[in-house]
């Protein structure tokens, strides 16, 4: 499965596993964050939540290397 980022109010975002396939139309991503914890994220199919870069990216100097470059991918790299 993937891995997204999801807003958080604490830590601005969170990393989370996908543990369940998403269809067009699905109201809820389900979701695992890295403390284990599971949850129902809401999501606008229209907005789905930014896509986390692979491991073997992070501590990347050049930004432009990264698959995915949006705000939670810079500020985690």
């Amino acid at each position: 499965y993937n891995r997204v980022w999801i807003p958080d109010n604490e830590e601005v975002w969170q990393s989370a596993e996908i543990t369940k396939n998403y269809k067009a139309g699905d109201r809820f991503l389900h979701v695992q964050l890295e403390d284990g914890t599971e949850l129902k994220y809401p999501v606008d199919p229209a907005a789905l939540p930014p896509l986390r870069n692979p491991d073997i990216l992070v501590g990347e100097n050049d930004l432009t290397a990264l698959s995915y470059l949006h705000e939670p991918a810079v500020l985690h790299n």
